[in-house]
């Protein structure tokens, strides 16, 4: 059977970096209310002109010469994110244009922090389906862009950056020991759009900023995401000791850490990021998995969990073999 098969990982994370000090200079907050709440010491912003388009061409660049792939060879590119440059066109299309790709297809995905994973799922069914042979995956925001300086309920939690996975299609048995995404499940409950969402858009009119209540947030997440995990670990006959790196959505180190105790997994096996960058949305989870391919944790061969949860609400898991 058809599997699509990790390439290689890219990862942007732009030149200007906010520290914890530094909030505490605009807000009544501090570095250790922040560190001790979050796990984040800071974040990184985009630059005045530094569109999210931008981040995500330069970490697709990254992922295609890590694979050894040349740009011309992409027939598919998915670009999850709920900061696009435009409302119309896609942002990956400016991606495609940005890396001189004149064939394929490309679009945006917008399940905001669970972006990724459904991009990733949705490559691996067209690649599945025979329809794409090559595709990349992004995750990139500009979030920074849609934060009030005045909430620190929010304004913390939040930084920029982008993340990108090579996949190509390959063969494999069907079973467990093939590389590849072997699962992806995906959900989302609409009844809690209040719980984190952004109160402005173009049918609104405005920009809007992001609210959140962080305490529900908190409770829907770490039972969400234990659930979705188990629908992935049922779907292919594994169980938690067979996981040798869960890379989970970097929101909230308390959010990572109780969801990993869940499950049972031990904190060794948990690739943990977000205090160099913060919530990056859908960024977050491909800025991990470079992270974690750069510095030689995950091997060729590793079983690599990824989950994530974001507004709508929406949450997902993926299984895949490197």
């Amino acid at each position: 059977m058809i599997r699509s098969v990790v390439q290689g990982t890219g990862a942007y994370l732009p030149e200007r970096v906010m520290t914890n000090a530094d909030m505490a200079a605009m807000m009544d907050t501090s570095d250790d209310w922040i560190t001790e709440r979050t796990g984040i010491r800071r974040r990184h912003i985009a630059a005045d002109g530094e569109m999210t388009s931008d981040l995500a061409i330069a970490a697709a660049r990254a992922a295609l010469v890590d694979a050894g792939i040349e740009a011309g060879d992409v027939d598919m590119i998915v670009l999850a994110t709920a900061t696009p440059d435009d409302t119309f066109p896609a942002s990956a299309t400016v991606v495609q244009a940005g890396l001189g790709i004149t064939r394929g297809f490309a679009f945006d995905m917008h399940a905001v922090c669970s972006g990724f994973v459904y991009a990733v799922a949705t490559a691996d069914n067209f690649i599945k389906a025979g329809q794409a042979k090559t595709a990349l995956v992004i995750g990139a925001e500009t979030f920074s862009r849609l934060l009030d300086w005045q909430d620190r309920a929010t304004a913390v939690l939040f930084g920029d950056g982008a993340g990108a996975l090579l996949l190509q299609a390959g063969e494999g048995q069907g079973t467990a020991a093939d590389r590849g995404v072997l699962s992806a499940h995906l959900h989302s409950d609409g009844r809690y759009r209040d719980k984190l969402y952004v109160d402005g858009g173009p049918s609104r009119g405005t920009v809007g900023h992001v609210r959140m209540e962080g305490r529900e947030v908190f409770r829907h997440a770490v039972v969400n995401i234990a659930s979705v995990i188990g629908e992935a670990l049922e779907a292919t006959g594994l169980t938690a000791a067979d996981i040798d790196w869960f890379v989970p959505h970097q929101a909230n180190r308390r959010i990572l850490e109780a969801t990993a105790k869940r499950i049972g997994l031990p904190p060794e096996k948990v690739v943990m990021t977000v205090a160099d960058h913060a919530n990056t949305s859908a960024a977050s989870v491909p800025l991990a998995l470079d992270v974690a391919c750069k510095d030689g944790r995950i091997k060729t061969g590793d079983m690599v969990l990824l989950e994530a949860m974001g507004g709508g609400f929406t949450w997902g898991s993926a299984l895949v073999r490197w």
